[in-house]
């Protein structure tokens, strides 16, 4: 555990107000910076990098329900994507960083990428009511110069993610192609030389994680890196084997380019889409989506595939689904359920070749278990 001690705490006195009215108390262990946020609970029992680097955590507040944190500390090759995008950080215990890969410490890296953090609340209790209520607004006061009844007001004042678009702000700015020379992917420890490769990809980045670009290079594909509005005349002036779709955060219904651009797309080339560039390819076919009480986040949700009946554990990270009474199903087939909810986590068409999946097959972190569907966009291009 982090040695704080009591004088440090009450320096660093912070508290958590819920929009509704609930009061958090804890000390601050990240940037001297108060924010607003979605609070959501995460059950990874680690992985908090990969979290707090995934752009599809952006607008919200990550609580981690495992009660020790920060131990393994931060490193640059466990990065997910360019910094820290989630709002805000809360933890329990606040772990000193003791580990031959670590480059800093968690509470060092909060401070140098401007993310405040809480720890020494009761994440339990702040969980349970997560669950009870649903997903919750909140303000996250760290600073000490904001009342406890200013901080609820802003927290109801807030806009939340409903209706935000909120791909556009977490998506790069110019195309690029990923690991041109393999630098990057073979750092990262899982291949000395890179396959060869004999697809060319264009990706969405609608928040993309940089393990899906490795999975796809590892997979035999060379992938360009596109923003979230790039036009499908642009798109296709490259020439692509295939398209995928991005993981992303907040309400996919408010990123209506990108589902008019993939409903454009369909028939035209193979796509591949997760997590929000499943919900979008769903806008696309017709369907609608809806928010989720207090969302899948975590690296252990069973799912099953109902082609071969094989349930995979999976790594998710999303609020909003797709709507199964809203698909056409003599054009559309559900191809994956949640076994802990029965919402809908994999569909395809039946007549053009395109399929997605909510969970994310790249891990980063979690299990392994649908690394295969990678192979499976492979096998969909070549026919």
């Amino acid at each position: 555990m982090q040695k704080w001690n009591w004088k440090e705490k009450r320096e660093k006195a912070a508290f958590l107000a819920l929009e509704d009215g609930t009061i958090l108390r804890g000390y601050s262990v990240g940037a001297k910076r108060d924010n607003v946020g979605e609070v959501v609970f995460n059950t990874g029992m680690t992985g908090y990098q990969e979290i707090l680097s995934d752009p599809s955590y952006s607008g919200q507040f990550v609580t981690m329900t495992y009660t020790q944190i920060g131990n393994t500390g931060i490193n640059v090759a466990d990065m997910e994507s360019r910094g820290f995008f989630a709002n805000g950080f809360i933890m329990h215990e606040l772990n000193e960083c003791s580990n031959w890969r670590a480059d800093e410490s968690l509470q060092e890296a909060l401070v140098a990428r401007d993310v405040p953090a809480i720890a020494g609340l009761d994440t339990r209790a702040l969980t349970s009511r997560l669950r009870d209520q649903g997903t919750l607004k909140a303000y996250m006061s760290v600073c000490g110069d904001v009342t406890e009844a200013d901080a609820i007001a802003k927290a109801k004042a807030w806009c939340g993610l409903d209706g935000q678009d909120y791909a556009s702000k977490v998506t790069c700015e110019t195309p690029y192609t990923w690991d041109e020379d393999g630098s990057l992917t073979a750092s990262w420890g899982i291949a000395d030389e890179l396959p060869e490769a004999d697809l060319n990809i264009v990706a969405y980045d609608f928040g993309i994680k940089w393990n899906i670009l490795r999975s796809l290079r590892l997979s035999g594909m060379n992938v360009t890196v596109v923003p979230a509005a790039t036009t499908v005349e642009d798109v296709l002036a490259l020439k692509p084997d295939g398209v995928f779709l991005s993981n992303g955060p907040a309400d996919p219904s408010a990123v209506t380019y990108a589902a008019k651009n993939v409903a454009a797309l369909i028939g035209k080339v193979p796509m591949m889409g997760i997590c929000l560039g499943h919900q979008l390819l769903g806008l696309a076919l017709g369907g609608t989506t809806y928010r989720l009480k207090f969302g899948h986040h975590g690296c252990n949700h069973p799912v099953m595939d109902l082609a071969t009946r094989k349930v995979e554990i999976t790594s998710q990270n999303h609020n909003f689904a797709i709507d199964m009474d809203s698909l056409d199903d003599s054009k559309i087939e559900v191809t994956h359920l949640n076994l802990n909810d029965d919402t809908v986590e994999g569909i395809r068409s039946k007549t053009d070749p395109v399929f997605s999946v909510q969970y994310h097959p790249e891990s980063c972190p979690g299990p392994h278990d649908p690394y295969y569907l990678f192979a499976r966009f492979r096998e969909l291009i070549k026919g």
